[in-house]
């Protein structure tokens, strides 16, 4: 029996069904909220307990802020981690731009590089948003170039006073090497380019975000003390989280408390989620298995 055409009526209910069926799926994708893993660590029963909750982050509402990738380090085995570490965070950049969030690069004191461009421009003319609280600034080099909260954390679990190089042999010699972000890190039109609080505030004020993913290098000094980073987010009110498999330390193994450079990122991390944010992994937002250095312990 030969196969005949649907009829009419028929055609005008498989229509919508077809043309639904065809759309892209990154369309039908762009609205759907990031579901995020978030673990953090609390005190329950006199002991301390990791805690794991699902949220859903909705990305038009969610910022994902880049620190201090940048193209140079003074500090060989810190750059090169920072080189290995690029590709797997631009890729994760992709996939949440691509659903909506919102993308502000952070090479602190490179800024200038940039001038003139769109990005950086996006940043100068937002319009200023009053903070909840006295932004908390640094100077742009020194030692006192990020704050502590001494009284809420205490004292970080590693001992980084020698600045953490952890290159065999003769340590490296502190300097600013770096000119700009890494260029493997691709920097969209939408995005945008700032290492000043006052403008992270009013780019995040402008279009309503309260959640803010923070990634980078390095978590015991910039990811946590930046004028744009975890400490001043948090204090000022709004829902952060750190993407732990998108950082690194400053950290030698033959300081406190003696253990691998791998191993003390790990304490931080968990430093982090006992006292300021919950973490997760990249994995969340960009589907792929979550980023490791080729150095580290499988």
């Amino acid at each position: 029996m030969m196969n005949r055409p649907p009829s009419r009526p028929i055609l005008r209910r498989l229509v919508p069904a077809i043309l639904l069926a065809c759309l892209p799926i990154a369309a039908l994708a762009e609205d759907e909220p990031f579901t995020l893993h978030l673990r953090s660590r609390s005190v329950v029963d006199g002991r301390l307990a990791t805690v794991e909750n699902v949220e859903a982050w909705e990305p038009k509402k969610t910022a994902i802020i880049v620190c201090d990738m940048w193209d140079r380090h003074w500090c060989k085995s810190a750059e090169r981690r920072v080189g290995e570490m690029a590709g797997a965070l631009d890729a994760t950049l992709k996939a949440a731009r691509d659903r909506g969030a919102f993308i502000i690069h952070a090479p602190s004191t490179c800024t200038a590089f940039y001038e003139g461009t769109p990005q950086r421009e996006r940043a100068k003319k937002a319009p200023y948003a009053p903070t909840p609280r006295p932004l908390v600034t640094t100077p742009r080099w020194g030692t006192a170039w990020y704050w502590t909260d001494a009284k809420r954390e205490g004292v970080l679990p590693i001992d980084d006073s020698d600045m953490g190089c952890d290159c065999a042999g003769e340590k490296c010699e502190i300097t600013a090497p770096w000119t700009r972000q890494a260029a493997a890190i691709a920097i969209a039109d939408a995005d945008a380019i700032t290492d000043d609080g006052q403008e992270t505030w009013n780019l995040l004020a402008e279009r309503g975000i309260d959640r803010v993913i923070l990634c980078g290098v390095h978590l015991n000094m910039c990811v946590l003390g930046r004028p744009f980073a975890i400490r001043q987010l948090t204090a000022l009110g709004k829902r952060v989280a750190l993407m732990r498999d998108l950082t690194d330390t400053m950290y030698n193994p033959d300081r406190p408390p003696g253990v691998s450079h791998f191993a003390g990122t790990d304490l931080m991390i968990e430093h982090v989620e006992r006292y300021w944010c919950p973490t997760f992994t990249s994995t969340d937002l960009a589907g792929a298995p979550a980023f490791r250095f080729p150095a580290a312990p499988r």
